[in-house]
C-alpha cells in the first residue's frame, strides 16, 4: 500500500477565489420563493452560461475531469450541463432548506445499509463528496424517526454556510461543527454518543491534511485521510452518502457500507484508514462514471501537492 504524504501547503480548491455572492443568493432566493422554481430555473441557464464564458480555469479543470469520467472527448454542451447541474443542487438547497421537499421526486437506495449501521445506540459517520446535493438528507427526516445529522467542515466553510443559511431562511437551522477548534473531536465524539450521524464530505483536502495516493477514474487522486482517521480513532462505523441530481426535480440518494472500525484495534487502524479511502475511491469512481455531471471540482483535481510532486523523479 502506498504510504500517505502531507500536504503543508493550502489546497488548490481553498485557493480559489470566492464567485458566491450574499447578495445575488439573496435575489436568487427572492426570486425562487415569490415567484416559483420555474422561475428560477430560468435564471440558472444565464448563471451557467456565464461561469462557462468567463471562468477558464474552472471550465478547463471540469474539462479534465469529463473526460476521464465520460471516457470520450468532452464537447460544450457536456461543460454546459455539468456547470448547470451545478447551479440546479444550488438553486435547490433554496427549497430543502425551506422543507419544501413536496417540490421533489427523491428516490432512496441502500436505506438497508443505513438501517444495519445504526442497529446500536452509538451515532455513525456518514462519509460523501462535493457530488450531487448532501442537502437533500433532509428530506430523510419524513422517513427516517429521530434522523439527526451533524456537518463537521472546515471553520471558514462553517462560517459561509451559516450566512448563507441566514440569507435563504433566517429560521432555518443546522448542526455545523467546524474543524480546527480544540474542541472539535469532542463535539464529534459528544454528537456520536447522542446517537447522531456526522457527516462529512472527504474528497477535498483541509490544508495539513495527510494524502494517500489512490487509483481514481484512470488516474491517480491524492485523496486526504483526516475523516477516516476520525472515524477509526473514535471507533464507528462508516457509511458511504451521496445525493444525485438526476434533471428536472429528480434526486437518488444512495447509501452503501464503507466502513467499520468499531472493533478496530489500535494497531491495525493505519491499514484499515487506508483500506477505507480506496473503498471511498472505488465508490467515488462508480458514481462519476453513473453521473458524471455530479462532480462539482472546479479546480485541478488530478494534480499532485507539492509535498508528494517534490519526490517525484524529474
Amino acid at each position: 500500500m502506498s504510504s500517505p504524504s502531507s500536504n503543508p501547503h493550502a489546497s488548490a480548491w481553498m485557493r480559489t477565489p470566492e464567485r458566491s455572492n450574499m447578495a445575488m443568493l439573496r435575489v436568487m432566493t427572492w426570486i425562487s420563493l415569490r415567484l416559483g422554481r420555474p422561475a428560477g430555473r430560468v435564471v440558472l441557464h444565464f448563471i451557467a452560461a456565464y461561469f462557462l464564458l468567463f471562468a477558464p480555469a474552472s471550465r478547463r479543470a471540469s474539462k479534465a475531469y469529463l473526460r476521464r469520467a465520460l471516457g470520450r472527448p468532452v464537447t460544450w454542451a457536456d461543460l454546459y450541463r455539468h456547470f448547470f447541474s451545478f447551479a440546479a443542487t444550488i438553486h435547490d438547497r433554496i427549497y430543502l432548506i425551506n422543507q419544501r421537499f413536496d417540490l421533489f421526486d427523491i428516490e432512496i437506495q441502500g436505506q438497508a445499509a443505513l438501517h444495519d449501521a445504526r442497529a446500536g445506540d452509538d451515532g455513525l459517520f456518514l462519509i460523501g463528496a462535493h457530488m450531487g446535493s448532501f442537502e437533500v438528507i433532509r428530506a430523510l427526516g419524513r422517513q427516517i424517526p429521530g434522523l439527526h445529522v451533524s456537518m463537521v467542515m472546515h471553520e471558514d466553510n462553517a462560517m459561509k454556510i451559516n450566512a448563507m443559511l441566514a440569507a435563504i431562511n433566517p429560521q432555518a437551522s443546522t448542526d455545523i461543527i467546524g474543524l480546527g477548534r480544540i474542541d472539535s473531536m469532542l463535539r464529534v465524539r459528544d454528537k456520536l454518543n447522542q446517537g447522531a450521524m456526522v457527516g462529512m464530505l472527504a474528497d477535498r483536502s483541509i490544508g495539513d491534511d495527510a494524502l494517500l495516493p489512490t487509483p481514481l477514474l484512470g488516474g491517480v487522486a491524492y485523496l486526504p485521510t483526516g475523516s477516516f482517521r476520525m472515524a477509526a480513532l473514535l471507533r464507528r462505523r462508516v457509511v458511504f452518502m451521496v445525493g444525485l441530481y438526476l434533471g428536472g426535480n429528480r434526486y437518488q440518494i444512495n447509501f452503501e457500507p464503507l466502513a467499520d472500525f468499531s472493533q478496530t484495534p489500535a494497531g491495525q487502524r493505519g491499514a484499515e484508514v487506508e483500506a477505507a479511502v480506496q473503498r471511498y475511491a472505488a465508490l467515488l469512481d462508480q458514481y462519476a462514471r453513473q453521473a458524471p455531471y455530479n462532480w462539482f471540482n472546479f479546480f485541478d483535481f488530478w494534480q499532485a501537492p507539492a509535498a508528494v510532486s517534490d519526490t517525484q523523479p524529474k
